[in-house]
């Protein structure tokens, strides 16, 4: 069946005309949770204890035959049951239990060959009158029940910023929405917030939606109160875990020390700090310190900047070299003000 969009799938059940199978899948923990629940919706409250069913695949007890049973039943007293399968992974990626494992455990997060056979049954002829929604961050694409998932059921991926599971992204475009959704969050909640501020909240994510989330949530409660968050608000809590390690390379380059810099990265990098994350915080210090230090050097740290996301794009070169002759050309001649990153 044809992908949807969590909007499509909420304009399905607002005129209550749902498919009767969703996989939910993607990073975006958030949004697939409030779209299994708006599906529960389509019961009424009083009736929803005979007819919504939410499933953990992770419960002992709770496999593929047992969904199935439950998406099997009729609804009582209505015209639709509603059964949510969270953190379904164990089942569509199940752990694959090798040689030496004699640990009674793993047999809990092991397929069993028939009990999936019984599930994809189910989605091939599913209840007309049930809604069976599966929700998990990722899937083993090679494996039949998959497939069958994919060839019978309706597909929503919720991959936040990245979009799509493919790794390649427009850097600009994915800062540009991670700031557009730090804006909403904070407008939604009452408050204000500066837009370098904002900014920085999305940078500081790269494309990780749930650690802009996360963010998110802790400066609303720093700033509780306060008429309008602050770029400083933000360097207090969005940076204050982990500012010693992440923000290391940026704070060498604002001493001009290439040697440190160099050392900061390649220990960032080896720690599996991702590419497009230290190139974001890279373009926040030339949009916020070295525009104001020398801004003269800004137009080429722009073009340098460009040139390496392009580089990163398109697989230019190992991204550890690329980020490398980066940090060399933004160290050039910069002294930036000691005013420590946090």
């Amino acid at each position: 069946m044809a992908a949807a969009t969590p909007a499509s799938v909420r304009q399905q059940i607002a005129r209550r005309q749902p498919d009767p199978v969703y996989l939910l899948i993607g990073d975006d923990e958030a949004e697939m949770a409030r779209l299994a629940a708006d599906m529960t919706a389509l019961v009424e409250d009083d009736l929803s204890v005979f007819n919504v069913d939410r499933l953990y695949a992770t419960d002992k007890g709770v496999t593929a035959a047992s969904i199935t049973e439950a998406a099997r039943t009729l609804p009582v007293m209505t015209d639709r049951r509603v059964v949510v399968v969270l953190r379904a992974e164990k089942i569509l990626k199940p752990r694959r239990r090798g040689k030496g494992d004699d640990d009674p455990r793993e047999d809990e997060a092991t397929e069993t060959p028939g009990d999936a056979d019984v599930l994809e049954a189910y989605v091939r002829n599913p209840e007309p009158q049930t809604t069976l929604a599966v929700v998990a961050a990722d899937a083993d694409r090679t494996r039949r029940l998959y497939k069958t998932l994919q060839k019978h059921a309706t597909i929503v991926e919720c991959y936040g910023l990245r979009g799509t599971r493919d790794a390649r992204v427009d850097l600009r475009q994915v800062a540009r929405q991670a700031e557009q959704l730090v804006r909403k969050a904070v407008v939604d909640a009452g408050q204000q917030i500066d837009p370098a501020a904002a900014r920085l909240v999305g940078e500081r994510a790269g494309t990780d939606i749930a650690q802009l989330r996360g963010d998110v949530e802790r400066l609303l409660l720093y700033a509780a109160g306060k008429p309008k968050i602050s770029l400083d608000d933000v360097l207090q809590v969005v940076s204050a875990e982990s500012a010693q390690d992440d923000w290391a390379v940026t704070s060498a380059i604002q001493r001009g020390d290439v040697a440190e810099a160099l050392r900061q990265l390649g220990l960032a990098m080896e720690g599996g700090a991702v590419a497009y994350m230290i190139l974001g915080q890279l373009a926040w210090f030339v949009r916020e310190r070295l525009a104001t230090a020398d801004p003269r050097r800004v137009p080429d740290a722009v073009e340098a900047l460009f040139r390496t996301d392009l580089d990163l794009k398109s697989s230019g070169g190992d991204p550890r070299i690329l980020l490398e002759r980066l940090v060399v050309e933004l160290c050039g001649g910069v002294r930036v003000p000691a005013r420590p990153v946090r």
